[in-house]
């Protein structure tokens, strides 16, 4: 540790007492997890103390792997990574393994690892799947995860977990550390990270990194609000704040709002074009590195981004962040705010920019729940079989299993630790024969036990297995490109299709002419047209957190009790709208569901605000409708955002069926949505992507996909087959918990009733949609309505109700 120390010493630096404390652990031959604030110095916290034991021990072969989730950061970490090594002049090779590295590269890499490699989950998943695996990394020291919060709750993080208990078989005596920040329950994220009867280790900083939150206030605060217009009505403070050339991230939620504050700021500023950009995940790489490259260097000073930056890239030069729009959530607030001053000790500066008055609430209530440290939990996913289908194929092809040992290593993960026998049986089946309903097709048989111990033997299965290594899952896309054949990006197939030739549009801050679609490539040419289409990308909306949610109704609550002298600077600014909220209604109490009724000519609507976020209020909503319709016959429309939920009707509901148990009781919920919802077409839907982790469907080569459609169109024959032929298919109860999960947060949904069970209801009849109510009658109108349409309508709307 003397050499390491004294680079420290040499850089200035003196090491912080958690990065003494990790660094003893792993010396002591520890494994854990080390939990600090964004910017605190967590990545030196582990790899010094790897590297420390490397200068006492000189490896010959890989010593040490580092998993990040993103391979853009790929590039900052290895110059970071570098810097001891050749300023202490140290014989240790250093290389990253990614997506983007280069053929050439990859393939010297098969047989000679560097003594330090850089890696996705991805791409230490295909190194796992050579035949050589086991000798490769049978001298592995130490395995790095960073932006292990990233990484926990999602299928990709189950894959890290199986990789992590692999790696422990080839080498028994590997150390493995995580790197977090912004977890509510760090405990739970280590022993997840480390395995199964291994001893975590918990390394934490006595230090919090403040985060100064302040809320860009509106100068007209809107009666009725409306989130059509993306906040671009705050453009002239936004630019006033920028005036100063401080280096700036622009944070937005979605990448269709990203492309449209940037075009609105080089708009209203053609002079900033060479210094501000913009940057998200369906940018050409190419261009997304040379944003990142200028925000580094100082020439370029703003850069309008999605969460494509929000990961662990160390823009030292960032002088403040602006979020656009509520941020949904604490830890993601947190997270953002962290890439301002990302320096140890250094206060995190975030503007908050409301998109519409009511998240000014959703500002407050975010300061507050900073203030006492409340985020959201994220918890690890509890045994995926896509994932565990695609790592028997991976296991089979690097080097082949035996499978009572494999059975025993998938236990030792955290995901697969309740893992049954029959479960496990199943899954082999589904690679070794495709099931009971699969057999008869010959791309079903992937693996064949040889001597007792399971293999690929054909090489088309191996070369199909290793293209669909991943979890990784997204809707449909396609290339765009200018007709000259330079790459741009990628667009969501739903938005092409709905393009004729000659349409103009926005993409990657340029003004585009739609020219043509061949061969799954979608074909432009730069227009000087003014476009009236921005893309949307589909689910990118982040839902409201559990946290923020309790946080806005407690803010709402005080509002209600009139305490305004001790209120937030944004409260108070919401206050002429809540007050006319309370005027023409009331203002929820926390322990009250208010539900309100409106008439429109020969249509009734009624409107409910638990405030428990988009998703859990839309299975809410079909809950609702099959409850309060078994009580009185009916249909309705349904309507959600993050604050409520709206109904309509051709016939009241009466206030005895509102105020009867049954219809927010937490029981039958499950049966009840079944009932109320089309799941199985829901199912269907969640298949393909389970079909795609599963190896079930083939997504096609690199550059020659087969289209989103054509994806979809055979998953649906799989599950076809699967329901007709094999209805107890666990892939297919997969779906169908997913559904629950992941599009209803069925656990969220059944709090929410929960609690909404022992609340007070308030109806109250209304004139005419109140401030909470407006949105959601937008909403249902912008589904139908052209923008210019919806324009001019809500203007007369809300000119009729102001008479």
């Amino acid at each position: 540790m003397t050499q390491v120390r004294r680079w420290m010493a040499n850089r200035g630096w003196r090491p912080f007492p958690f990065q003494r404390e990790a660094w003893r652990a792993i010396a002591k031959g520890k494994d854990g997890l080390v939990h600090v604030p964004t910017g605190a110095g967590k990545t030196y916290a582990a790899y010094l103390g790897a590297l420390a034991g490397l200068v006492d021990r000189p490896p010959e072969s890989l010593a040490v792997v580092y998993v990040t989730p993103l391979r853009a950061l790929a590039r900052d970490i290895e110059l970071a990574l570098r810097a001891p090594i050749e300023e202490l002049g140290l014989a240790l090779t250093v290389e990253t393994r990614t997506g983007d590295t280069s053929s050439a590269t990859r393939q010297r890499q098969r047989t000679r690892l560097p003594h330090i490699l850089i890696t996705t989950p991805e791409s230490l998943t295909v190194l796992l799947s050579y035949d050589n695996a086991t000798s490769a990394f049978a001298s592995l020291r130490m395995v790095i995860v960073d932006e292990w919060h990233e990484l926990i709750s999602t299928k990709r993080g189950t894959q890290t977990e199986l990789a992590l208990a692999r790696l422990r078989r080839f080498a028994p005596d590997v150390r493995t550390w995580a790197l977090t920040a912004t977890l509510r329950d760090p405990v739970l994220a280590a022993q997840c990270v480390v395995g199964v009867g291994r001893e975590a280790t918990l390394v934490s900083a006595a230090q919090r990194r403040p985060v100064e939150l302040t809320s860009l206030v509106p100068e007209r605060i809107e009666r009725f609000p409306w989130a059509g217009r993306l906040g671009l009505a705050m453009l002239p403070r936004v630019l006033a704040l920028l005036e100063d050339g401080a280096v700036s991230l622009l944070f937005t939620n979605t990448r269709s709002q990203a492309e449209r504050w940037f075009q609105a700021i080089i708009d209203a500023r053609p002079d900033w074009h060479e210094i501000v950009a913009l940057h998200h995940g369906s940018i050409d790489r190419e261009e997304r590195a040379r944003v990142e490259g200028g925000l580094k260097t100082g020439a370029i000073r703003v850069v309008v981004a999605t969460s494509s930056l929000d990961l662990g890239v160390d823009f030292s030069p960032v002088d403040r962040v602006l979020q656009m729009g509520s941020p949904k959530g604490i830890a993601r607030l947190m997270q953002r705010a962290g890439r301002s001053a990302h320096r140890p000790g250094e206060t995190a500066r975030v503007y908050g920019v409301p998109t519409h008055a009511l998240e000014l609430v959703e500002f407050a209530a975010a300061r507050a729940a900073l203030a006492a440290g409340q985020i959201e939990e994220r918890l690890p996913l509890d045994e995926p079989l896509d994932v565990l289908v695609q790592h028997l194929v991976t296991c089979a092809l690097g080097g082949g299993f035996d499978p009572a040992e494999l059975l025993a290593e998938v236990r030792t993960t955290w995901a697969y630790r309740s893992l049954s026998r029959s479960a496990f049986d199943w899954a082999l089946a589904m690679v070794e024969h495709g099931g009971a309903s699969l057999s008869a097709y010959d791309q079903h048989h992937r693996i064949a036990a040889v001597d007792g111990v399971y293999r690929v033997t054909t090489p088309r299965i191996a070369r199909f297995h290793r293209l669909g290594i991943g979890t990784i899952t997204a809707d449909a896309t396609m290339d765009i490109r200018f007709l000259r054949g330079v790459r741009i990006g990628t667009i969501e197939e739903d938005f092409i299709a709905r393009l004729r030739p000659g349409d103009r549009f926005n993409f990657a801050g340029r003004s585009l002419e739609f020219v043509m679609v061949r061969d799954l490539v979608a074909y432009v040419r730069p227009s000087k047209v003014v476009p009236s289409l921005t893309p949307i990308w589909s689910g990118s909306r982040f839902p409201m957190s559990t946290s923020l949610g309790s946080g806005v109704r407690m803010e709402l609550e005080r509002a209600a009790r009139g305490e305004w002298n001790d209120a937030s600077m944004e409260l108070q600014a919401a206050r002429p709208i809540l007050e006319e909220q309370a005027r023409l209604s009331r203002l929820p109490m926390g322990d009250e569901l208010l539900v309100e009724r409106w008439r429109a000519r020969a249509e009734h609507h009624l409107f409910l605000y638990p405030f428990e976020g988009r998703r859990a209020h839309q299975a809410l909503a079909a809950l609702l409708a099959l409850r309060l319709g078994r009580k009185s016959p009916g249909t309705f429309s349904l309507t959600v955002n993050d604050y409520g939920i709206e109904l309509v009707g051709s016939a009241p509901v009466a206030t005895e069926d509102l105020l009867h148990p049954d219809v927010l009781s937490p029981d039958g919920v499950v049966e009840d949505l079944t009932e109320s919802v089309n799941l199985g077409e829901l199912a269907k839907r969640q298949f393909r992507d389970i079909a795609r982790i599963a190896g079930l469907v083939f997504a096609g080569y690199p550059g020659v996909g087969k289209g989103g459609r054509q994806v979809q169109v055979t998953a649906s024959l799989v599950y076809d087959v699967f329901a007709r032929y094999d209805p107890d298919n666990l892939l297919l109860h997969q779906a169908r918990r997913e559904v629950f999960e992941q599009q209803f947060e069925l656990a969220r949904l059944e709090r929410a009733l929960a609690r909404l069970g022992h609340s007070r209801v308030t109806i109250v009849d209304i004139p005419h949609p109140t401030p909470l109510a407006f949105p959601l009658v937008i909403d249902r109108l912008g589904s139908r309505l052209s923008t210019e349409q919806l324009v001019t309508r809500v203007q007369k709307m809300i000119a009729g109700w102001q008479q």
